[in-house]
């Protein structure tokens, strides 16, 4: 009887300590997910200037609308958006409120290599590809600054390509996504201001992200004007990925936000790729998420670089927290 006894409390030290390792085991695991999962977000948080690669990516499967002209409702949107909100976001920014992460770069510790001034203006010079996610959603952005200086009489429904996250975004032209391979130059916008060019690399997005290097821009260059602005870009050997942009005499080697929706992003997941069109334009006309905050901060950014180059002559560069985010980037 007393060796049962004994057994029985044999058995039940072992069971006890089995389930103490398993426990442990488990635990250790989970932190290495942890640790596992906030590295992959601080990598996404920190990609903004890196050329992507796509390859083994998981793809999506949307085209819906692709390349239609915006309507009247959503060009406004762009076009007309209230200066209140840009103030807000700049307030936003610059107290330290906003969720998403936006790129300030003062001047003395930004990449100067302009102006580029073209039919007497200076000239906003944009470079990216339609398969790329962070041009993507950069558009949203610099759409919302170019607004501001001019308008678009058109804009178009785009995506991201299929293997990076296949997110809504703006084409400036309405860009054959199907085609092996080129350069779609041009856009629709006019402005007393400045100039925009536009470039992006074109690829079929139901692949995965592709990119060329800067000299391939300057030989497919559609004309003399486009020619000289990749040229110059080409000249100042800061190409790091796409977007690569240049602002008044401020080249931005990527996006200047990290926007992707109102939740924080994984490697896996961004929440702007589960949304419409119809979504964004929504959030950006109500003004009142963490999305649409961030989008017009980023915006914020661009306009201050842009409004140290046209003397703040604009109507946007007089209002009093875009005047404090401009004498900070000195």
């Amino acid at each position: 009887m007393q060796e049962d006894k004994v057994i029985g409390f044999r058995i039940f030290d072992y069971a006890v300590i089995t389930i103490i390792v398993l426990l442990a085991i488990v635990a250790v695991f989970q932190t290495y997910q942890i640790s596992h999962l906030n590295s992959e977000v601080s990598a996404l948080s920190s990609a903004k200037t890196v050329v992507h690669n796509s390859t083994n990516e998981s793809f999506g499967a949307r085209l819906t609308n692709i390349d239609k002209p915006l309507n009247a409702s959503d060009l406004s949107v762009i076009n007309d958006a209230p200066n209140a909100y840009f103030e807000s976001a700049a307030q936003r920014l610059m107290n330290g409120s906003l969720t998403d992460q936006i790129l300030v770069v003062p001047a003395n510790q930004s990449l100067h290599a302009g102006p580029y001034i073209y039919n007497g203006k200076p000239t906003v010079i944009y470079i990216g590809a339609t398969s790329c996610v962070f041009c993507g959603e950069n558009r949203w952005a610099m759409a919302l600054a170019l607004s501001r200086f001019g308008n678009f009489s058109n804009l178009y429904e785009g995506y991201s390509s299929f293997g990076d996250h296949n997110l809504p975004t703006l084409y400036w032209a309405d860009d054959n996504y199907t085609i092996p391979a080129g350069v779609g130059f041009g856009n629709s916008y006019s402005s007393k201001y400045i100039n925009f060019l536009s470039a992006d690399y074109l690829s079929p997005i139901t692949q995965g992200f592709e990119i060329q290097p800067l000299s391939y821009f300057v030989s497919q260059a559609s004309n003399e004007t486009y020619l000289k602005a990749m040229s110059f870009m080409n000249s100042t050997k800061q190409f790091q990925g796409t977007p690569f942009t240049l602002w008044g005499n401020t080249l931005v080697t990527g996006a200047d936000g990290i926007v992707f929706g109102n939740s924080t992003p994984t490697s896996t997941t961004l929440p702007l790729t589960y949304e419409t069109h119809a979504q964004v334009f929504s959030q950006l006309k109500n003004f009142n998420d963490q999305f649409s905050w961030g989008e017009y901060a980023a915006a914020d950014v661009y306009i201050a670089y842009t409004c140290q180059q046209i003397n703040d002559t604009a109507p946007i560069c007089q209002l009093p927290a875009m005047k404090q985010l401009i004498s900070f980037i000195g």
